[in-house]
C-alpha cells in the first residue's frame, strides 16, 4: 500500500486527468479552502507530465460558468466548472440555471466542507468547515442538474465522471453536479481508467419513423406553412440544408426571440422577429426547438392549424411544469439530425410547383417587407439618446464580412443586425439569469481567438455580469471581447414588461416608473480602463459607426478588450 500511495496520484489530482481524456479543455475555477488536494494534485499531476486541461482562475463563479456556457456553445464540447463548497456553488447556481436552459452540457463541480471534525487526513481545520455545512448543499443546483452524485470513494474517480459526462451529453443535453469532499479528495486514487475516454455513449435520441413521415406529408402538402425557429439547428450542415430547403419550397422562417439563427436573415425566407400574420393563417406549422414558439394571448394558430413540434425534448418535459402548446406531431431526437431527416423526408416527396410558387409570393413579400421594417425603425433612432435598434444597425454594417459571433443580453436587438453566419448571433437563455453575456462572450472568445466577439448588453446587465472580474480575466487571459454597454440608465426589460400588462395603464405614461431607475449610472468606462480596456463614451449615433471602427481596430490589432459606454433612449421590446 505504501509504494501505491507513493506513485499513485491523489482524487484531487485524478479528476483533471479523467477530465482531459474526456475532452474537457479547461476547468474554469473558483478556489477556496477545500482546494489543497486539488491544488497539491494539480501540481504532483504536471510534474508527472500528465495531460491535463487547463485551470484558469476565474475570480467570481458566475463568470467562470458564464465562460463556460460561451465556450460550448461555440465548439459544442462540455467543459468543467469547479467552485468553493456551498458559498462558492451558490454563486454559480444563476449560472446552472442558464445552462440548463439554454441546454448546454456542463461538468459543474463543487467542494464539499471536510464530513469529519478530527482523526482523518483532510478534516476541518479552521471555523468555516463548520459554517459551510450543510444539510443538502447540492439543493442549490439540483433542478438544473440532470444528474448530481457526491463523490464516496477515490476509486469512483473513472466511472463517475463517465456516467457525468455520458449524461451532460446526452439529449437533451444538460449541465451535472458532482460534489467532492475534501477527505475524498486527498486519498490516492487507483490509475486505472484516468486516461480513456468514456465507456458510455450518449444517447442523442431519434424521431419516431412514422411520425417522421407524417410531418413530411404535412410539409410537402401545406399552402401556408411556417417554421419558428428559436434555439438555432446545432450544426452547420443543419443550418445549410435548412436554408435550402425553406428557399427552395418558399417556406417563411421566424426567429421568434430566437437565442440563434437558423437561417440567414438576408434569406428571402427570413420574415423576421414577430409571425404574427402568418402563424394566424398557417395550416401547419414546424417549431424547431422553441420553448415558447408564440405569445398564446397575442396570437396562436387557427385551430384547424397541424402543429408539429421538433427538438431534444419537444415537449420540454425535463425542464418546464407547465408548457401547453398545441403539438399534433411531436418529434424527439439531436436537433440537427432530426432536421436533416425530415428536409429528407420532405425531399422524397413529389413537388408541386404551383403551390410553392405561390407561397413564394407571399414569403418575397413578406420578407422585404420585414427587413425595410427594420432599417426603417433603425434609422428613426440615430440621434442623441439613440435608440437600441439604430445600434443593432450600426453594428451589424460594422461587421458584415468577418468572422464573428455577437452575444446579445438586453442589448443589440437581432431584427437590424442582418446576420448571415452560423454561430453569428447568441441571445441570453429565457430562464433570464442576468449577467450571462459577458462571461459568455469571453468563453467564445477563448474558444475562437481569431473570431471577432461581441457582448451587446444593457446596464444593468453589466452590472450583474460581475465585470470587474470578467475584465480582470479579459486582460489576465488576453481576450480581445468587445463590450457594447447599452446604457439607458434603466432597468429597460422590468419597464417593458409592466408596459405589455399594463398596456393603458399608468406606468406607460409615467415618466417616473418606479423600481426602475439605475441613476445617476456609474461611468463604466472606468471600470473597465482599471484592467486596461480601451474605452469610449458615446452619446450621439452619428458618432457609433466611427466608434465602432476604432473599437474593431483595437481588438483585432491590439489583441485588446473594449468598452463602448453607448447613451440610448428608453428600451425597445426585444
Amino acid at each position: 500500500m505504501k509504494d501505491f500511495q507513493q506513485e499513485a496520484l491523489t482524487a484531487g489530482g485524478a479528476l483533471f486527468g479523467k477530465l482531459k481524456a474526456l475532452g474537457v479543455d479547461f476547468v474554469f475555477t473558483n478556489s477556496g479552502t477545500d482546494f489543497p488536494p486539488i491544488i497539491e494534485g494539480l501540481i504532483d499531476a504536471r510534474n508527472k507530465h500528465i495531460d491535463l486541461p487547463t485551470a484558469l482562475t476565474i475570480p467570481h463563479e458566475h463568470v467562470a460558468v458564464g465562460m463556460a456556457h460561451g465556450y460550448t456553445l461555440l465548439t459544442g464540447k462540455a467543459q468543467a466548472v469547479m467552485l468553493h463548497t456551498n458559498v462558492g456553488l451558490s454563486n454559480g447556481a444563476t449560472g446552472a440555471i442558464n445552462a440548463a436552459c439554454d441546454q448546454i452540457p456542463m461538468f459543474l463541480m463543487s467542494g464539499r466542507t471536510p464530513v469529519t471534525e478530527s482523526d482523518r487526513f483532510g478534516a476541518r481545520t479552521v471555523p468555516i468547515g463548520w459554517g459551510q455545512e450543510m444539510y443538502d448543499q447540492t439543493a442549490l443546483v439540483r433542478e438544473a442538474a440532470k444528474w448530481d452524485y457526491e463523490l464516496r470513494f477515490p476509486e469512483q474517480v473513472a466511472e463517475v465522471l463517465d456516467r457525468g459526462w455520458a449524461i451532460a451529453n446526452s439529449s437533451p443535453k444538460g449541465p451535472v453536479y458532482l460534489s467532492l469532499p475534501r477527505e475524498v479528495l486527498c486519498e490516492p486514487c487507483p490509475p486505472e481508467g484516468l486516461d480513456e475516454p468514456s465507456r458510455m455513449t450518449p444517447s442523442a435520441g431519434a424521431p419516431d419513423r412514422a411520425a417522421l413521415a407524417e410531418a413530411a406529408k404535412l410539409l410537402a402538402k401545406a399552402k401556408r406553412p411556417l417554421i419558428i425557429a428559436q434555439r438555432g439547428v446545432e450544426t452547420q450542415e443543419a443550418f445549410d440544408a435548412l436554408t435550402a430547403f425553406v428557399e427552395e419550397r418558399a417556406i417563411p422562417v421566424s426567429h421568434y426571440w430566437a437565442n440563434q439563427i437558423s437561417i440567414p436573415m438576408t434569406s428571402p425566407s427570413h420574415i423576421g422577429w414577430v409571425p404574427a400574420p402568418q402563424l394566424k393563417e398557417a395550416d401547419v406549422v414546424l417549431v424547431i426547438n422553441a420553448l415558447a414558439p408564440w405569445f398564446p394571448d397575442k396570437f396562436a394558430p387557427p385551430a384547424d392549424a397541424k402543429v408539429i413540434h421538433l427538438g431534444p425534448d419537444p415537449l420540454f418535459a425535463r425542464s418546464t411544469p407547465i408548457r401547453n402548446f398545441q403539438s399534433n406531431i411531436t418529434l424527439a431526437g439531436n436537433t440537427a439530425n432530426a432536421v436533416l431527416e425530415l428536409i429528407d423526408a420532405v425531399n422524397e416527396l413529389p413537388l408541386d410547383r404551383t403551390v410553392i410558387e405561390m407561397r413564394r409570393r407571399r414569403v418575397t413579400e413578406a420578407s422585404w417587407a420585414e427587413r425595410a421594417r427594420a432599417a426603417d425603425e433603425a434609422k428613426k433612432g440615430n440621434g442623441p439618446r439613440m435608440s437600441k435598434e439604430w445600434v443593432s444597425h450600426c453594428l451589424g454594417k460594422a461587421i458584415r464580412g468577418r468572422k464573428v459571433s455577437v452575444f446579445h443580453e438586453l442589448g443589440c436587438p437581432l431584427p437590424a443586425l442582418q446576420l448571415e453566419h452560423h454561430k453569428s448571433y447568441f441571445q441570453e437563455p429565457h430562464s433570464g439569469g442576468l449577467g450571462w453575456g459577458l462571461p459568455a462572450a469571453m468563453g467564445a472568445q477563448l474558444a475562437d481567438p481569431d473570431r471577432l466577439v461581441f457582448a451587446t448588453m444593457g446596464d444593468g446587465s453589466y452590472m450583474f455580469a460581475n465585470p470587474t472580474a470578467c475584465h480582470q480575466v479579459c486582460e489576465a487571459l488576453g481576450l480581445p471581447v468587445i463590450a457594447l454597454v447599452l446604457n439607458n440608465e434603466e432597468w429597460g426589460a422590468v419597464r417593458h414588461s409592466v408596459e405589455i400588462l399594463y398596456e393603458d395603464g399608468l406606468a406607460p405614461k409615467a415618466n417616473d416608473v418606479p423600481l426602475t431607475s439605475l441613476r445617476p449610472s456609474p461611468d463604466f468606462t472606468k471600470t473597465a480602463e482599471a484592467s486596461r480596456a480601451y474605452t469610449e463614451t458615446v452619446t450621439d449615433g452619428l458618432d457609433l459607426p466611427a466608434a465602432l471602427e476604432r473599437a474593431t481596430s483595437v481588438a483585432t490589432s491590439e489583441r485588446r478588450q473594449v468598452l463602448l459606454n453607448i447613451a440610448i433612449e428608453r428600451t425597445s421590446p426585444h
